[in-house]
This record gives C-alpha cells, sequence and structure tokens, in this order.
C-alpha cells in the first residue's frame, strides 16, 4: 500500500479489520481454492481521490474461468448444493445476510475506499441494499413452482403440468460504480433458483467481491457454489460469457460492452440478461413544488459522482418555471460537498479512474462548444485531482451530444418545452429507455403520461429509488431483461412442460 493511501485511512480512523483486509494479499476464489496475486500476475487497485495504490488484485485467466464453472457444474449437478431443499436454501442465504450485516460497517469502507464514493452512501446504500436484496430473495427459494394446466383443444384424457427448474451455471459480469450490490442482484436470485454462479467484478473495483468471497465459507455456503474470478474483461469477461458450459450470463455495464457480450453468448445459445446505459429524461411540469423538485432532480444526476446508469441526466422544463426551477437547482448543487469518500460530509467523490474524470470532462467541453449555457460547475481546474463539480446545461437542444450520449458523471443537460406531447416527444428522442422521472402535482395528467415513456421505470415526484421487490431494466438499448422483483426468478429458471395420456 502506497504512503499517501496509508495516511488516507489514518485520517479518517479506518477500521482494524479493513486495514488489515487491505493490507493482505488479495485472492481470487475458484472452486473452493484461494488463488493469489502469488499465483497469478497483479493488477494494481488504486484509491481515486489519492491517486495511490491500495493493493493488487490476481488477474485471472481462461482457465481459471474454466476451472470455476467445471466447479458450479459439479455442484449443480452431483455435489451438495445439488441436495439442497428450497427451505435449506432460504436458510442459508438468510445466514449469508446475516454475515453481511455483521460486516456491514468494514464493508462499506471497503467500498468507499475501492470506488472514491461517500462511505455514508456506501453503508445506507450499497450494503444495507445488498442485506435487504439477501433477504427478499431468500424468500422466494420455497415459493418457486409449476402449475397444473387443462389443455384447452386436446381430445382425450390429460395430466398436463409445468416444473421450473435452475437454468444451471449463471456467469455473472458486474460493473465498476455499484459494485457489491449489484453483484448481491446476481447472486441473490441465483442462489434463491438452486443455480450456481461464476462471478466476473470489475477489475477497477473488485475488493467487495474479494471480501464477501471470504464471508461465504462463514455462511456455509459449499465450496464450488460461487466462484470469483477477477481479472481484465477482454479476458475473463469474454472467456465467461462464451463458455460452453455457462448457461446463463447476466450483465450489467455499457450498451457497448453488452452488445460485445451478447454477441459472445449467441455461438452457445446461452441465456443473456443485459442491463445496459442510460439517457434517462425527467419532466418538471408548472405546477410541480420547485424547491422539492430541484433538489430531488439534482440527486438522481450527482448522486455516486453521476456514475448512475438510470441518472436522471436530461431534464425538461415548463418554459413558464424553466428559469425559477435553474435557480433552485443551482443553489442546490452549489450546496453539495465534492471530497475524498471517507470524508463524512462527502456527497460527490472522485470519478472512477483517470479515464472516466477525462470522459466526463470531454463531455463538459463537448456541452461548452455546442453552445449550451454554464448553470453552475464546468471544466475542473488544473489540480484538482479527478473530482467534477457538479455541472448543469441550460438552453441545450436535443440534437447536442450532451442530450443524447451517456456522459455517466455529475453532468445534467437542460431545456424547456411548451406542451406535453412536446415533453414525451422530446423524452423518447433517445436510443435509451432505462429509466424517467415526472414532476408534478395533477394525477390525472401524470396518468396519461406514464404509458407514453418508453421507459422501463417511470418515477413520479421522485427519482432514482431503488427496492428488491421492484424490477430494475430497460427499453430499447437499455438492455434485455430484468433484475430485482419476481421478474428476475424468470431469468434464471427453465420451465418444463409435461404431458401424460391418460386414455
Amino acid at each position: 500500500m502506497d504512503t499517501i493511501v496509508e495516511n488516507y485511512l489514518k485520517r479518517y480512523s479506518v477500521s482494524k479489520s479493513t486495514h488489515h483486509f487491505l493490507n493482505q494479499d488479495q485472492r481470487m476464489l475458484v472452486g473452493g481454492q484461494w488463488v493469489s496475486v502469488a499465483e497469478r500476475d497483479g493488477h494494481d487497485v488504486h484509491e481515486f481521490s489519492t491517486g495511490g495504490v491500495i493493493t493488487q488484485i490476481p488477474r485471472g485467466t481462461a482457465q481459471d474461468v474454466d476451472l470455476a464453472v467445471k466447479a458450479a457444474r459439479y455442484q449443480l449437478e452431483e455435489g451438495e448444493w445439488s441436495q439442497y431443499t428450497p427451505l435449506e436454501r432460504e436458510r442459508l442465504i438468510h445466514r449469508l445476510a446475516d454475515v453481511v450485516e455483521a460486516h456491514l460497517e468494514e464493508l462499506a469502507e471497503i467500498e468507499s475506499i475501492d470506488t472514491g464514493k461517500s462511505v455514508v452512501f456506501a453503508r445506507e446504500v450499497d450494503v444495507q441494499g445488498a442485506i435487504d436484496t439477501f433477504r427478499y430473495f431468500a424468500g422466494w427459494a420455497s415459493k418457486i413452482h409449476g402449475r397444473t394446466v387443462t389443455p384447452s383443444s386436446l381430445s382425450g384424457e390429460y395430466l398436463a403440468y409445468t416444473t421450473r427448474e435452475p437454468i444451471g451455471v449463471v456467469g455473472s459480469i458486474i460493473p465498476w460504480n455499484f459494485p457489491l450490490q449489484t453483484l448481491v442482484w446476481k447472486l441473490a436470485a441465483t442462489l434463491a433458483t438452486g443455480c450456481t454462479s461464476v462471478i466476473k467484478p470489475a477489475e477497477l473495483t473488485s475488493l467487495s467481491a474479494l471480501r464477501l468471497a471470504e464471508l461465504l465459507a462463514v455462511a456455509g455456503i459449499p465450496e464450488g457454489v460461487v466462484n470469483i474470478v477477477t481479472g481484465e474483461g477482454a479476458t475473463v469477461g469474454q472467456a465467461l460469457a462464451s463458455h460452453p458450459g455457462v448457461d446463463k450470463v447476466t450483465f450489467t455495464g455499457s450498451t457497448s460492452v453488452g452488445k460485445l457480450v451478447g454477441a459472445a453468448t449467441l455461438d452457445n445459445m446461452t441465456r443473456a440478461t443485459l442491463e445496459l446505459g442510460g439517457k434517462s429524461p425527467v419532466l418538471v411540469m408548472e405546477d410541480a413544488n420547485l424547491k422539492q423538485a430541484a433538489e430531488a432532480v439534482a440527486n438522481g444526476v450527482f448522486f455516486n459522482s453521476g456514475q448512475i446508469c438510470d441518472a436522471g441526466s436530461r431534464a425538461y422544463i415548463h418554459k413558464s418555471v424553466y428559469r425559477e426551477f435553474l435557480d433552485e437547482l443551482a443553489a442546490y448543487a452549489n450546496t453539495l460537498n465534492v471530497a475524498p469518500g471517507l470524508d463524512p460530509e462527502c456527497y460527490i467523490g472522485p470519478q472512477v479512474g483517470r479515464a472516466q474524470y477525462e470522459r466526463v470532462v470531454s463531455y463538459i467541453r463537448k456541452g461548452l462548444e455546442e453552445g449550451a449555457e454554464l448553470v453552475c460547475g464546468g471544466v475542473p481546474k488544473a489540480g484538482n485531482g479527478i473530482f467534477v463539480e457538479p455541472t448543469v446545461f441550460a438552453n441545450c437542444t436535443n440534437d447536442m451530444i450532451i442530450m443524447q450520449e451517456e456522459i455517466f458523471g455529475p453532468v445534467l443537460a437542460t431545456a424547456s418545452f411548451d406542451t406535453d406531447e412536446e415533453a414525451i416527444t422530446l423524452a423518447n428522442d433517445s436510443i435509451y429507455g432505462l429509466s424517467s422521472a415526472i414532476y408534478c402535482n395533477d394525477l390525472s395528467r401524470v396518468h396519461k403520461l406514464i404509458p407514453k415513456i418508453r421507459a422501463g421505470t417511470v418515477s413520479v415526484n421522485a427519482q432514482g429509488l431503488l427496492d428488491p421487490a421492484i424490477p430494475f431494466g430497460g427499453y430499447k438499448q437499455s438492455g434485455i431483461g430484468k433484475d430485482l422483483g419476481a421478474e428476475q426468478l424468470d431469468y434464471f429458471l427453465e420451465t418444463k412442460s409435461v404431458l401424460i395420456a391418460l386414455s
């Protein structure tokens, strides 16, 4: 660990358990065996607010993926896991939730240090969200069943029914912005349905996944049921997506990479769930509470330093309140504290890596070049590390790059509209359709707008809400399939039809 990182941890009094984990040799979990950096090439892990190196993680190989898939296949078909009853799986997932809860503070610190995000948000959103997700899906483990069917056209007597079976070995590819929470979205459904798992964390932010790997044994998860292979997407991710022994791939990440993952699954006809990018629209009507709406819109795009797939990053405001709303928005945005993630006052932390920082800054420059009006924020001053202040643009048009492309940073582009029809046209003018929001106090008007918006989620007078019981996934190029909710289970199960002739 670099001295600059060591001093950073001391400054904010990181716990002994977190310090111990960060200083140990990092190990990935393959078929119940620990594989350390000493046995593979190492990949540096950076702390983004200081730029220092925290540790190294193993650089996994295609051979590691193959061993992990074989171990997962054995447990699925022959091992201890294959004999678990639904209630036993339910109890086991609850035990895993208990173990994660017992290590909540440590996992929040690890997540903050690894991603740069606010430790407060890591605790309240990421880790607590993971616990809640485990508990929600634990309950489903004992409630998966088929149905009896009365044939509608067959003559004669038949007994017909369906069964729901685990889809098999699940390959999960995790993004870098919410590494623990998104991993648990995939893993909870995998375990609840009786499947087994090979997980590839993002190479930039793998540490919480490796700590969770250690906690699996504490909870009593049999060896080989869950495997975690770290490394680059071009090696580990490609090997996982194209492996003939993987029955399903679930991926969260950018649309461009998601298309590559989807293509890699085609040769084997591997089932795929792809939760991809977004450019979520926000509609602010003239009757909205402007102060409350402005704060909610700001939180919806600036939370997690703007690194959110469903960020409401383009806002359309009724022209009669446009300037008043922008004033409220800028006033609130200027109160958001930009600081290192471990700072308890942090709201906006650093971007995840220099490349991501340069990407966001390039979009801010493009907005200025395209003629958008800068309301607050802007291009960071020299010497500001890789922090980006909350940035708002006004008087944008839908043909601007900042209105069409996913920036994945704390940047909001805004425009005005005159009629509801115009607002809907602007909102749907995108290749994406992940999420959306409406701020309006006329519920009759709202209910007429909701069906017209082409997005997987429509929030009203709120934004960025997630719950394990509510499905999450998009329309158009925002992906295929759903995470969370009872709907997610369908993507981890195969339905088998049985027909028995009785005459």
